[in-house]
């Protein structure tokens, strides 16, 4: 029996306060480049101060892989909190006019706000990351529907979501009503610090329940205290069903116990990376649930991830299926 959906995803849900600045802004204000921090009120109302103009855009790294899965025709869900205020709406509104299902109540006596993030955009096209959780950290085995995890053809967890008190039992209830169904999980790995803070619990995890690893070279290395990238693949595809891990412009390696394939990345001028490894989590699941081999599902990883990274913003701009079909990917 067809399931109801392709992909249900389950994260941050935020929206993204995206502004350029120099190098010497992340200098000024203490901020490492390239990374994810996690920030409390005082500090994102500071940053939000200092940065110049900004552009709202919804975010979150599983909501945008599922919302560009929708966009390619994918039936998709997510879960993740937001408050009923301006940008919970906006949150909310983006992510079901792209086609995906969103039902996850906004709360309405809660002194946290939607979570935001401050996306600082560096002329070379890095992004920093500065992150507010405001309610989505507070998911909680309440929020997740075993009916629709039953209904999943793949269950995708985003690594963020690990830093919130009670999101690892809501995470072990999502996987237990997915397994029990037949359905397959996939989690993304999201940030080295996000391994450091929380390695055994990912291990775990990954061990006994995950079909399909996402990270990039930096997170999976973090992962395994690895010294090189070839020692943390393999004993990556020892744990886990599959690996994707992305290398930026060095494209991207798939591995399972038997199958490598390397495949390169789509020629692309960075502009802002930000969602490029979601969009290529979004482009390599569609393939897979659309019935795609692991080389041409990795081929639709990277263009996707090649789409995202020409412009400001983490959610999709050009049609994503008709950039597909003009590379006969479709």
């Amino acid at each position: 029996m067809t399931k109801r959906f392709d992909v249900v995803g389950i994260g941050n849900a935020l929206v993204d306060v995206l502004a350029p600045v120099e190098d010497s802004f992340l200098a000024t204000h203490g901020v490492e480049k390239g990374i994810m921090h996690l920030i409390d009120t005082d500090r994102a109302v500071a940053l939000y101060a200092a940065m110049g103009p900004a552009r709202e855009v919804s975010g979150g790294s599983a909501a945008n892989t599922i919302a560009g899965i929708a966009a390619l025709g994918g039936r998709t869900a997510y879960v993740g909190k937001v408050r009923d205020d301006q940008l919970g709406q906006i949150f909310a509104h983006d992510l079901r006019a792209q086609g995906a299902v969103y039902e996850t109540a906004m709360a309405e006596d809660t002194a946290a706000e939607t979570g935001r993030c401050l996306v600082l955009v560096s002329p070379d096209g890095e992004r920093t990351m500065n992150t507010y959780l405001g309610w989505s950290e507070f998911l909680s085995p309440g929020d997740v529907d075993p009916a629709m995890m039953a209904d999943a053809e793949w269950l995708y967890l985003e690594g963020y979501r690990f830093d919130g008190p009670e999101s690892h039992a809501a995470f072990a209830k999502a996987i237990s009503a997915a397994k029990a169904a037949g359905g397959k999980v996939a989690i993304t790995l999201s940030d080295p610090f996000c391994v450091e803070r929380h390695r055994a619990a990912f291990l775990e995890m990954i061990r006994a329940h995950v079909d399909l690893l996402f990270a990039n070279e930096h997170e999976l290395m973090a992962l395994y205290e690895a010294g090189d990238l070839e020692t943390a693949l393999a004993r990556a595809a020892a744990d886990a069903g599959r690996v994707a891990c992305t290398q930026g412009a060095a494209g991207v390696t798939l591995l399972s116990r038997e199958t490598r394939v390397d495949v390169p990345a789509a020629p692309a001028t960075v502009v802002d990376a930000t969602g490029a490894g979601d969009l290529f989590a979004a482009g390599l699941l569609y393939g897979l649930t659309a019935g795609a081999g692991l080389e041409r599902a990795g081929q639709m990883g990277c263009l996707a991830a090649a789409e995202i990274i020409g412009h400001i913003g983490a959610r999709p701009e050009a049609n994503l299926k008709e950039l597909f079909q003009q590379h006969g990917l479709m």
